[in-house]
């Protein structure tokens, strides 16, 4: 039986998605030290990263704000976002590009105080150089749509599996 690609690679997409908000435990912190938060590990994004709730609930239809902890090298391949997405780095250094491609040369490089809006629907990538902490504030449920399926993060079970 053969599987209708696109079909297949919405649905990984929307699984992934509600992975995510599941792990996020829907509860706003009120903390603002990164080492006390509770962080969880998403499963819309590539390993590695983590993941805490500063304020909303990423799951809802309202206004939320994640804050993502990334390693040095750490990177998530273009995708984009159904509403703006405003990200302001905390630590480190974050190059974020415009485009269907990651490539370095063409990303923009935000420190510490620097931040962007990332209009909707618009095809964008990250790279953490360093250990780079960032927040994310967008109008909820979170959603990320990847523009290459091997982009996406794949659960290692059947039929997501490697």
């Amino acid at each position: 039986m053969k599987f209708d690609t696109l079909l297949f690679r919405r649905l990984r997409v929307l699984v992934a998605s509600a992975g995510f908000l599941a792990a996020s435990n829907a509860i706003a912190q009120s903390v603002a030290a990164p080492e006390s938060l509770q962080w969880r590990i998403p499963s819309t994004l590539p390993i590695s990263a983590r993941v805490a709730t500063l304020r909303g609930d990423p799951a809802a239809p309202a206004e939320a704000t994640l804050l993502i902890s990334m390693p040095n090298g750490y990177e998530i391949g273009p995708h984009f976002h159904p509403g703006p997405l405003h990200v302001e780095v905390r630590e480190g250094t974050l190059l974020i590009g415009m485009g269907d491609t990651l490539d370095p040369k063409r990303a923009r490089s935000l420190t510490a105080g620097d931040s962007i809006t990332v209009a909707a629907g618009m095809h964008h990538f990250w790279i953490a150089k360093g250990r780079t902490i960032a927040s994310m504030s967008f109008m909820g449920p979170f959603t990320i749509t990847y523009l290459r399926s091997e982009d996406a993060p794949r659960r290692k079970v059947f039929p997501f599996g490697y």
